[in-house]
């Protein structure tokens, strides 16, 4: 099952590391899944063998972007995301940032869109502390959940 909870994937995560595996971690909200977000996927799984998806939680989407998302539920997107073959697995955070999971996970590789800042993320000090490097990954101008929802409202 490619949707794992938060207590089985520092197991995971060291089984992989332990068959010489580099492993790829992203998370993000990804509410209504559109081409933007496939494409950013398919590029951060060419930049290792296992790519890991931290999920945010519905709680935690509700307190970053508001009381109207998500507009998916967190089960709904999860699924949704682990059909993708870019993701080999999914794991729903409650937390606002994903420290606590890549503490855990300590990835090689921690990769976010091209609209962040690494110096910005404090998931970047993590990732680094462990040997890892944080990649941003351009993003697909145009297209971004905030956008669908806008074109949805009018």
């Amino acid at each position: 099952m490619k949707i794992v909870d938060t207590n089985h994937i520092k197991t995971i995560a060291e089984q992989l590391k332990a068959a010489g595996k580099t492993i790829v971690f992203t998370n993000g909200c990804f509410d209504i899944l559109h081409v933007g977000h496939v494409r950013y996927l398919n590029a951060a799984k060419e930049l290792g063998d296992c790519l890991i998806l931290g999920l945010n939680s519905d709680q935690s989407v509700r307190a970053l972007k508001g009381p109207t998302r998500p507009i998916n539920t967190q089960d709904d997107r999860a699924e949704v995301l682990s059909a993708l073959s870019a993701i080999d697995y999914v794991v729903i955070f409650e937390e606002s940032t994903a420290e606590n999971l890549i503490s855990q996970i300590k990835p090689s590789i921690y990769v976010k869109g091209g609209d962040y800042n690494i110096k910005d993320l404090p998931e970047s000090s993590i990732v680094s502390h462990h040997g890892g490097q944080t990649i941003l990954i351009p993003e697909v101008p145009g297209k971004s959940t905030s956008n669908i929802i806008k074109k949805i409202e009018k």
